[in-house]
């Protein structure tokens, strides 16, 4: 049973990946995120991430350049549903790119964070499901959030402070301040 996940980050992806292979299934990865800005912050979880699945043995395919355009031409004056047009446009690659190799699925790191909109992630992908004609894997990988926070201590994997997006670090930076 493969599977195609799109990974968002190797921290994120320790608990997921492992969780599938206990559950029988193959999964090999998707690095697709063209809303991690800036290009230096891009390239440490792309780094990350490689590391991450050449210790882990999962097999991992990489988006082309950085194609960040594509991020800011979805969420230009549309600021409000940005998180919408970021999951879209990952999850659309990831069903697209899961036809073309054959996979029997497809799925995502994003539902193992706490700070994503799960429910959203999971309404996007199963609306895309049903255009792409590839089954989207659906499981809930919260549970195992402190465990893979854990791992990637031990393991000494990067571990970012936002999101990716330019918003989510405006975010951070702007909690930061406020907080003094």
């Amino acid at each position: 049973m493969r599977v195609l996940l799109h990974t968002c980050c190797a921290p994120c992806t320790i608990y997921p990946l492992k969780v599938l292979r206990a559950k029988g299934y193959n999964p090999s990865g998707l690095f697709f995120n063209p809303n991690i800005h800036p290009f230096a912050e891009y390239q440490k979880r792309l780094d990350a991430m490689r590391d991450y699945a050449s210790f882990s043995g999962m097999h991992l395919d990489v988006a082309e350049g950085y194609p960040v355009e594509i991020y800011f031409r979805s969420v230009s004056f549309q600021e409000n549903e940005k998180c919408r047009s970021c999951y879209q446009i990952r999850l659309e690659e990831t069903a697209r790119k899961a036809v073309e190799g054959g996979f029997e699925f497809f799925s995502t790191t994003m539902l193992y964070s706490k700070y994503q909109k799960h429910e959203l992630i999971k309404e996007i992908a199963l609306a895309i499901e049903g255009k792409a004609g590839i089954k989207f894997l659906y499981m809930d990988f919260r549970e195992g959030w402190q465990e893979g926070i854990d791992i990637s201590k031990t393991l000494n994997v990067y571990r970012q402070k936002y999101c990716g997006c330019i918003y989510s670090e405006r975010e951070r930076f702007l909690k930061k301040r406020n907080t003094r």
